[in-house]
């Protein structure tokens, strides 16, 4: 029992260490890929891939984890971790989705500040088409958001509804256990019973020998007394 709780405590111990690395990789894949060029964004690129490496390594401690666990739990934490996996997932389409796009600084001079160099090759209709482009790009990049976030909460919920059902399987069998020993229980009160009552009747039929043996011996007694007197 002991090495099962700590088997538990060991991959909550990773969970905590997989979710920093989790924050800190969204974080520079977000905020610091897009804002950076040259050879600062390859650097910064190159450090997410290596923390992505060290997340899927945590991972794999997770998996070896599990086996050391009981079942009831070990349920709950199959949940988890198959949603730790997608997150890491998340992340890897994330990044190569950031390593795609051109910095943002170097897209809005392109498309909008170099506008003065080449104002000549550029007619107000093809400026407007790529502000839509870069418009329903952002949109496109929200909704990917969304929809993760959603399907990271249909994983969270999943796994809730695994941990109730197995509370839910472990409240049947207790109650069933209760019902067979309610039932074994009755059984030996009727026995009990009938034996009570038996000794009952017994009781009974030897109060009622005793009486007429005293009886007998009352008249025996009264026919001796008399004959010696008559």
């Amino acid at each position: 029992m002991a090495s099962s709780a700590g088997g538990s405590e060991l991959f909550t111990s990773y969970e905590q260490e997989f979710q920093t690395l989790f924050v800190s990789i969204k974080a520079k894949i977000e905020q610091h890929v897009p804002n950076q060029s040259g050879e600062e964004r390859k650097a910064t690129i190159r450090a997410i891939e290596r923390e992505i490496d060290e997340a899927d390594e945590i991972i794999g401690q997770m998996e070896l984890e599990i086996v050391n666990i009981p079942a009831p739990s070990r349920t709950r934490l199959q949940a988890k971790l198959r949603l730790h996996k997608s997150e890491c997932e998340t992340l890897k389409r994330d990044l190569r989705r950031a390593t795609a796009v051109a910095p943002k600084s170097s897209d809005r001079e392109e498309l909008l500040g170099g506008l003065g160099d080449y104002s000549g090759d550029l007619d107000a209709s093809t400026m407007d088409q790529r502000q839509r482009l870069l418009s329903g790009t952002e949109r496109l990049g929200e909704s990917s958001r969304r929809l993760e976030e959603s399907h990271r909460l249909a994983l969270e919920t999943e796994g809730i509804g695994i941990n109730i059902l197995s509370t839910l399987k472990g409240q049947r069998e207790t109650i069933t256990r209760a019902r067979d020993t309610l039932a074994e229980a009755d059984s030996y009160i009727d026995k009990a019973s009938r034996t009570l009552k038996g000794m009952a009747r017994r009781m009974a039929t030897n109060k009622m020998i005793t009486a007429a043996i005293i009886l007998i011996l009352i008249a025996l007694i009264v026919l001796v007394i008399y004959s010696k007197l008559f």
